[in-house]
């Protein structure tokens, strides 16, 4: 089959250790050279438009998308997400488990659909908002060099489990505001992010809805109790955890909170937080 309208631009997790994500693009390659489809791979630098491409695919894990939908916020011709990071959820969301070979046949027969993105603080995400404890997760791992799946993840959990303390948040809804103690205040666009913690197992990424879980006081013991009912993303009935779906919310604390987007670290007092329906589009 002949694809002569195409021009895709291939981006590479851009990082020194990106060995996964460069092995990726290397088969990807090769097989658009097999089929004659032109392409442009970018691996240590990315443009500062795509006004010549019909397609982006990137390589890398959810926070290199991350920074791929915010470098280039308006963009619209279709994307694809390959594999090649430390946290893959995303990915998994769109493709299940899929070799890339399977993958990048897909996407060239797939008709690209629309997905929902969130914004919090002018900064765009795929997957979801973590503030509390699961920022200060993010916090922990920060220079330190990623295992792969959510082994890290695991690591980080079991050093902050004990330590982290609840703060006092103010959380307002359209028709609902919470004033309390919160361990952690989860915001999803998806159903999982952390490799593969159901932390919104109802999330849909073109509901044009956020789905918030607001984990208030709980003991360290019951921490360590609970994170496997959380992880199997059983945990919305809980009588600690506060479960609403949104397309707004504004959450501010006294104190600066650890939080993440998408797995990047950031540290406000404020987090407003919306959802932008149908942002962008994917070939899955």
């Amino acid at each position: 089959m002949s694809y002569p309208e195409k021009h895709i631009a291939l981006f590479c997790n851009p990082t020194p250790d990106n060995e996964k994500a460069l092995h990726i693009a290397g088969i990807i390659i090769r097989m658009l050279e097999a089929r004659n489809i032109r392409h442009t791979s970018f691996k240590t630098s990315w443009p500062q438009d795509l006004d010549h491409f019909t397609e982006a695919w990137i390589i890398g894990g959810d926070g290199t998308l991350n920074w791929f939908i915010n470098q280039y916020q308006d963009l619209h011709i279709p994307l694809s997400i390959f594999a090649g990071g430390s946290g893959n959820d995303f990915h998994w969301m769109l493709y299940g488990e899929i070799e890339v070979e399977h993958q990048v046949e897909k996407i060239l027969q797939a008709v690209p659909r629309r997905v929902d993105a969130g914004t919090c603080n002018g900064r765009l995400f795929t997957n979801g908002v973590g503030i509390g404890f699961d920022g200060a997760i993010v916090k922990d791992l920060l220079g330190r060099k990623k295992m792969t799946g959510k082994a890290t993840y695991l690591l980080s959990i079991l050093k902050n489990i004990v330590g982290y303390s609840e703060k006092n948040c103010t959380i307002q809804f359209a028709d609902e505001t919470i004033v309390q103690d919160c361990f952690m205040i989860s915001v999803a666009n998806t159903r999982r992010y952390g490799g593969s913690f159901y932390v919104a197992p109802n999330a849909s990424c073109n509901d044009a809805l956020l789905d918030v879980n607001i984990i208030g006081s709980i003991s360290p013991l019951n921490r360590i109790r609970y994170l496997p009912v959380i992880e199997k993303g059983e945990h919305l009935d809980l009588a600690f955890n506060k479960y609403k779906q949104t397309d707004h919310v504004l959450i501010h604390c006294l104190v600066p909170l650890h939080a993440h987007i998408d797995g990047e670290y950031i540290y406000e007092t404020v987090f407003e937080i919306g959802i932008l329906p149908k942002r962008f589009s994917f070939l899955y």
